[in-house]
């Protein structure tokens, strides 16, 4: 969904770009002239000083590389050049997979993990472009689907307000009911018969101690086009009470590392409110838009326009001898 360009900018007429060849000749040329020693007559020298008022080799300098660099954006801008832009999404898939499992209680983020959890999540609603689908997967010992793919907001936020603690931790499973929530999503109006790009964005303090293993469930998001955004939510210091006895609960940050490496996504951290509302903001930001080729011959016009500008003014300083 999100891959990175291998490629910074593209030409539809690269053949064009022999013309670099004009403004180099140019700039070679002209070192080869300043660099000629003129043998001149040491009265005839002095004389000229007194009437005329010494040059200044650097605007000589300035003015000819601006009119270079001039050139050499106008040729690019000839070969039509095309460079990535981001451009906002029309249609998307994302599934919030959030982690219900005990550990969530912990107070060390006020008021617990899990209450700033749903209070992050239902803001994140607010942020994804409205025509994206978002459905709702919780994760303990085992996965659930709570929320289908669905433009209903109110549904979700609904659905995040109920959700409940439960016992262990399967973030593999979650994964998997992740993937296969997203089958349900309908497909893209564009292109029908073809489902719309998807992230998963999973929440979780802990690491997977029943269930399927999560790396290759990220495996498996990967060969999908699926990116797994993870948020390691919570501090080192958390902690919970199972019979009365305190229970230490660190974030582990190297499973939901792992995981976004696999699926070619990215992780985040957070340790609170605040972070996390943070965090969300930007995977909304990422999700909701999309990097394209487009034109981007006015561009290298516009640097062409510029530094023929500045090599005009340059040339104009030299001839009324500005200081």
């Amino acid at each position: 969904m999100l891959a990175e360009p291998t490629l910074l900018i593209q030409f539809q007429r690269p053949g064009r770009l022999w013309w670099l060849l004009v403004p180099l000749a140019v700039l070679l040329g002209y070192v080869g002239l300043s660099a000629r020693r003129t043998p001149v007559r040491r009265a005839s020298r002095v004389d000229l000083r007194r009437i005329l008022p010494r040059d200044r080799a650097w605007k000589r300098h300035l003015a000819v590389l601006c009119s270079v660099a001039s050139m050499a954006s106008l040729v690019v801008a000839f070969a039509q050049p095309q460079a990535y832009r981001e451009v906002p999404r029309d249609r998307a898939t994302v599934v919030i997979t959030m982690d219900v499992s005990r550990s969530m209680i912990a107070t060390d983020v006020e008021p617990s993990r899990l209450s700033a959890a749903k209070s992050a999540a239902r803001s994140f609603l607010t942020e994804i472009p409205e025509r994206f689908n978002v459905a709702l997967v919780k994760f303990a010992a085992s996965s659930q689907l709570v929320v289908p793919p669905t433009t209903d907001r109110a549904a979700v936020s609904s659905a995040i307000e109920n959700l409940e603690v439960l016992p262990s931790t399967a973030i593999g499973e979650g994964i998997y009911a992740s993937l296969d929530a997203l089958k349900l999503a309908p497909d893209d109006p564009s292109h029908p018969g073809t489902k719309p790009p998807a992230a998963i964005v999973l929440l979780s303090d802990g690491a997977t101690n029943v269930g399927r293993p999560s790396l290759p469930a990220a495996q498996q998001a990967r060969k999908q086009n699926v990116p797994i955004y993870t948020i390691a939510y919570g501090t080192a210091g958390g902690y919970v009470y199972e019979q009365g006895r305190r229970q230490p609960v660190p974030v582990n940050h190297h499973e939901l590392a792992a995981i976004a490496k696999a699926s070619g996504g990215e992780k985040f951290s957070a340790e609170s409110l605040g972070e996390l509302t943070n965090v969300y903001k930007s995977i909304a930001k990422a999700v909701g838009s999309e990097k394209v080729y487009t034109e981007a011959t006015d561009r290298y016009v516009g640097y062409g326009l510029l530094l023929a500008v500045l090599a005009g003014l340059g040339v104009i300083s030299l001839a009324a001898r500005w200081p």
